[in-house]
């Protein structure tokens, strides 16, 4: 601030007096300041008496300066500015994992059928079992006539067509859909593709095996829905169920 270095420079003269000598040799100047070589005789009372005086306003001046001067704002702003990009930033590596998790981890509606028929042949719905290893129904059921050809619900491979317990079993596996990836299950369907082809949405990969006294002594098709050994709910492929997770377990 100019107005301080006036104030003190005024005051300085006010204490030391016109005959005060510069460097440059201009009277009423500010001295600076300089050790005395070893060899020198030692200066003068009335010239040390200078020197102090000029050694406390100097003093006094560089006080008030670090006082009244503002510090390093532009410094202090990228400081504060970097640490909100790095909040921000954060807050931008939280974004979602996508399958990783325990829901679908695939978009709900695209590249779906319904393995039989529609909506409208759901007959038994989703049911988590109140304990781990309680009766549940692990999957949808879905009323068809034997020998309706049944449809791959998503892309995927056939990793497994046979026998289970007696009863006929084709899964696909749906890579691209987490880890570990999402599996579809049919039964009872007696599988018309080889293990490892690789499937569309819609492409018939069995057909409907008679009834086995699942549906109470109606002919369906019970779908299931698993991610590694846990059940999800298969609607939620469409949107329209929530994925609960279940322990590996016999079907009802």
């Amino acid at each position: 601030m100019p107005w301080v270095g006036s104030w003190v420079r005024s005051w300085v003269r006010s204490w030391v007096g016109a005959t005060a000598v510069g460097p440059g040799g201009a009277p009423g100047s500010l001295p600076e300041l300089s050790l005395p070589e070893l060899s020198s005789p030692p200066p003068g009372p009335g010239r040390s008496h200078r020197v102090r005086l000029v050694l406390l306003a100097q003093l006094v001046l560089t006080a008030l300066l670090a006082v009244t001067l503002p510090g390093p704002v532009g410094h202090a702003a990228g400081g504060a500015g970097s640490v909100a990009g790095e909040r921000a930033g954060g807050g931008g590596g939280t974004g979602s994992r996508g399958g990783a998790g325990g829901g679908p981890g695939i978009r709900p509606g695209a590249g779906r059928a319904w393995p039989v028929g529609g909506p409208g042949g759901l007959v038994a719905r989703f049911e988590a079992p109140p304990t781990p290893w309680a009766a549940g129904h692990r999957g949808v059921d879905l009323l068809a006539a034997p020998g309706t050809d049944v449809r791959a619900a998503a892309p995927g491979v056939v990793s497994f067509s046979g026998l289970v317990a007696g009863r006929p079993v084709v899964t696909v596996t749906h890579s691209s859909s987490g880890a570990p990836p999402l599996r579809t299950t049919y039964l009872p369907v007696t599988g018309s593709v080889p293990v490892g082809t690789t499937v569309t949405a819609g492409q018939v990969i069995g057909q409907l095996a008679p009834a086995t006294g699942h549906c109470a002594g109606r002919d369906c098709l019970h779908w299931g829905l698993l991610r590694g050994e846990r059940y999800l709910d298969p609607l939620a492929l469409f949107g329209g169920g929530r994925s609960r997770l279940l322990p590996l377990g016999r079907d009802r």
